[in-house]
């Protein structure tokens, strides 16, 4: 290998856009940290600030529908193929509340600099500090995973500094009722910002604490100025509220972490062992060329297939997803966004972006990630009961499609997008927290009483069946596709068949005392179907014809990322796959729908097709300079997906694992024929390291469980036996 990969990015001018901050998280505070050195700006997020919409009421509910279901799948089955478009309770399509940016510290030098020499800023991955430099001033930002503030330390000579926070952010309402606050105490200054929504008694509201060192601080509503300063320390928190809110209980919360004598230093040391121990659990290096490597990220991203951009671009999707993971798992903008008016809301969109975010959370080592699904999940649960009773009148959970984070209820949908009728979303959100289990070798009881609830679901709605006797799916829905000759809501969709079975499966697992019903279930459903063209179908029941031009894969749910479909096991259905896959089309250029191509492609153990989907992203101008990423080409709508789900790509590509199998190289990547993967972990319990080259590969694994599994190479299977606390060490010479 050449000398280490960079875990950091770095640009030699100001960010003048907030799209490319440079960006700081704990998973619960988010900054975006960008501006000229004159103006210097931090952008305040939380994951709990969603904006109320105005009137709230039975339309945040679920549809009461159930009394109507039985006529629906009559109709259904009867061949009425537009019968699911009247199923609705009438009300339009209505968004979840969109999430928002809270204010924008502003550090401003009120005289400037008629010498603004040096300039330079950076990201240190590892420490997830943002960093501006030039000639005599120094600023560091980072979000603290141990106190939960996020820090602010500014030093130079003879510091004259304007400090305010400020709420005039794109797309602010207009109706937003804003209140200052400044307050000079022997102790320091306090500033606040409180921000109450239009028509309603809620409000967040954003403190800051100012300690100088040296100098003077004088009140300049609706801030502070600091003169003569060597030094200038801001902790900044923000709250969601109802009511008023203690700002004297908050700054003086604040305060008492300023209580050592070298109080920055002191905060940074509490971070980094939760952050950087997370963070270089996982290693990715392509052996790129060491000057390519140390060129700032906007150099490196007009140089797309380059190794070192490669390289930068995995390590900062861990450092992204990492830092966006912690109350929640990261939103559709990650935990940040500079603008009210966020695209699609800034949702946690369940039927295919969430998931492509986390896809790499268990392989990558990253269970702060996964923790973070699980919390969603469990504090959603009593409205996903909710959504199972009102639209289909049975016991159990239906998942929602969209979530702001605060209600998991089923009421985004439309005629166009009747999500309310999917039923696969429980088993595709929980399928991560199984893999998690898998990998540490113990099952979460959380988990374990989630699918045993999936499953009472699908015993009462599995009722209707075929003219064979097998249970339909019905009404079903794949999101977010139809079939060419029929409607939206339809019948046996692949995706619904492969969760239903793969949910009722995993709770028998799960649950032994209930496995003989749940397994007599699963096998009595359908198979897929092969159409006419030789792929597997979208929808299973005949006549439906399939839609190949979406950016949705939701018909591979079985490949990716279950283990239904897989060259080893089901080669027939996996060329059939493999056929479906061929035939899709990109529609709209969606960074989602290439890179979930490409996890499919790498199940399928196609490298071409993984190099191409991944070329897309990376020819198509998806990243910004802060190395988050946009959901179409040319930089157009900030969204995470492609920079969060690219890891899951490459991991996906060079190692795949289930209980019982190991994949080494599985879809390797020509462009890229040497490098080292360090820190993977498998779901048969075990840590691996991979080294790879044109002569073969080299993979250690360090088994925590005594177990047999199937390791498959170039050269075909062969078992191999792993015992507790002995290494293996396993070669393999190039075809």
């Amino acid at each position: 290998m050449s000398a280490a990969p960079v875990h950091g990015t770095w640009e030699p001018r100001p960010a003048a856009r907030w799209e490319d901050a440079f960006l700081s998280g704990n998973g619960h505070h988010g900054a975006l940290v960008f501006g000229d050195p004159d103006d210097d700006r931090t952008v305040v997020t939380h994951h709990t600030l969603v904006r109320p919409g105005e009137g709230e009421g039975h339309d945040r509910l679920p549809p009461r529908l159930a009394d109507g279901l039985s006529g629906l799948q009559d109709r259904l089955l009867a061949g009425d193929t537009t019968a699911a478009e009247d199923f609705t309770d009438g009300r339009p399509l209505q968004w979840v509340r969109p999430f928002h940016p809270a204010f924008q510290v502003r550090v401003r030098r009120p005289d400037g600099d008629p010498d603004p020499g040096g300039y330079r800023r950076t990201l240190d991955f590892a420490t997830g500090v943002a960093e501006a430099t030039r000639t005599g001033w120094t600023s560091r930002v980072f979000v603290s995973r141990a106190d939960d503030v996020i820090v602010q330390h500014i030093t130079g000579p003879g510091l004259t500094l304007d400090v305010l926070l400020d709420h005039r952010l794109p797309g602010v309402p207009t109706g937003l009722g804003v209140g200052h606050g400044a307050v000079l105490t022997p102790e320091g200054a306090l500033l606040s910002l409180r921000a109450r929504y239009p028509g309603t008694d809620l409000a967040c509201t954003g403190v800051t604490v100012v300690a100088v060192t040296g100098g003077r601080t004088a009140l300049a509503p609706p801030g502070l100025r600091v003169e003569g300063a060597r030094s200038v320390l801001l902790l900044t928190r923000v709250r969601r509220h109802t009511g008023e809110l203690d700002v004297v209980a908050e700054g003086r919360a604040l305060r008492d972490l300023l209580a050592s004598g070298t109080p920055y230093d002191d905060l940074l040391a509490r971070h980094l062992p939760l952050h950087r121990t997370a963070y270089e659990r996982v290693t990715l290096d392509l052996a790129a060329d060491p000057d390519e490597r140390a060129l700032p990220g906007s150099e490196l991203l007009t140089r797309p297939r380059g190794a070192a951009l490669l390289e930068r671009l995995f390590a900062a999707g861990r450092y992204h997803l990492l830092s966006s993971s912690g109350l929640f798992p990261p939103r559709l903008t990650g935990l940040w966004t500079g603008d009210w008016d966020t695209a699609w809301s800034g949702a946690f969109t369940h039927d295919a972006n969430l998931n492509l975010q986390t896809a790499s959370a268990a392989a990558a080592a990253l269970p702060e990630v996964t923790g973070a699904l699980a919390a969603l999940v469990r504090r959603q649960l009593p409205d996903w009961r909710d959504n199972a009773r009102a639209v289909f009148g049975t016991r159990g959970v239906v998942a929602p499609a969209h979530s702001d984070g605060e209600s998991g209820h089923s009421y985004h949908f439309s005629r166009e997008y009747p999500l309310h009728l999917w039923t696969a979303g429980a088993d595709w959100l929980l399928k991560p927290l199984v893999d998690h289990d898998e990998t540490r070798g113990a099952r979460d009881p959380h988990t374990a009483a989630a699918l045993a609830e999936v499953a009472l679901f699908y015993e009462d709605f599995l009722t209707r069946t075929d003219g064979e006797g097998r249970p339909v799916v019905v009404p079903s829905y794949s999101p977010e596709n139809r079939p060419a000759n029929a409607s939206w809501g339809t019948v046996n969709a692949a995706m619904d068949l492969s969760a239903a079975r793969h949910a009722l499966l995993t709770a028998a697992a799960y649950h032994p005392e209930h496995a003989d019903r749940w397994r007599a279930l699963a096998d009595r459903l359908p198979p897929h179907r092969i159409n006419a063209d030789g792929a597997l179908a979208e929808w299973a029941w005949p006549g439906l014809e399939d839609s190949y031009d979406h950016r949705h894969l939701s018909h591979l749910y079985g490949v990716w990322p279950l283990d239904e479909i897989t060259p080893y096991d089901t080669p027939e259905l996996a060329a059939a796959a493999h056929r479906a896959l061929e035939l899709r089309g990109a529609e709209n250029d969606s960074a989602h729908g290439h890179l979930h191509h490409a996890l499919i492609a790498a199940r399928l153990r196609d490298g071409e097709r993984v190099a191409h989907a991944l070329g897309q992203v990376l020819d198509g101008d998806f990243f910004h300079a802060s190395l988050m990423s946009a959901h179409y080409p040319h930089r157009h709508v900030y969204n995470a997906d492609a920079a969060h789900t690219l890891p899951a790509v490459l991991i996906e590509a060079l190692v795949q694992s289930t209980p019982d199998r190991l994949v080494l190289l599985p879809a390797p990547l020509p462009a890229y024929p040497s490098g080292e993967l360090r820190g993977i972990r498998t779901r048969f319990g075990a840590s691996l390291d991979l080294t790879w080259s044109p002569d073969g590969a080299t993979a250690v694994l360090r088994p925590t469980r005594t177990h047999r599994i199937d390791l498959w190479t170039s050269a075909g299977a062969e078992p191999l036996d792993l015992v507790a606390g002995e290494d293996r060490v396993l070669t393999t010479k190039a075809r």
